[in-house]
């Protein structure tokens, strides 16, 4: 397999990675996909003299459960991929149009229309 490389100077490498996380709209949080918004925990500071309610919950929200993660992706793997998708998708486009080109270039559209009156 053929390896496809740029050169990037040390001192612009922050600064192509930030341009193409900002360009291609990089999240810097994601959702938690270990995220339950129903999970629970014993409220800690429940007093069992007092009845269960909402000012006295014995139940609460688990506090450590978040819904948006920071971004697990970092920016050299976003951009790599966005890059790597990048070529696929000019491959599929330029090819996509090659066959529209020949496809249309081998087309009979010819067609014998009389006119019976005549």
């Amino acid at each position: 397999m053929a390896v496809f490389s740029v050169e990037i100077a040390d001192a612009d490498v922050a600064r192509v990675l930030t341009a193409i996380a900002s360009n291609y709209r990089r999240p810097d949080q994601v959702n938690n996909p270990d995220y339950d918004p129903t999970a629970t925990i014993a409220n800690p500071s429940f007093d069992p003299a007092q009845p269960d309610s909402p000012e006295n919950p014995s139940i609460i929200p688990d506090p450590d459960q978040q819904e948006k993660i920071d971004n697990p992706e970092t920016l050299a793997q976003f951009s790599n991929r966005i890059v790597r998708q990048f070529l696929s998708e000019n491959v599929e486009s330029y090819e996509t149009g090659l066959a529209r080109q020949q496809a249309i270039s081998d087309l009979d559209t010819s067609v014998t229309i009389n006119d019976p009156a005549t």
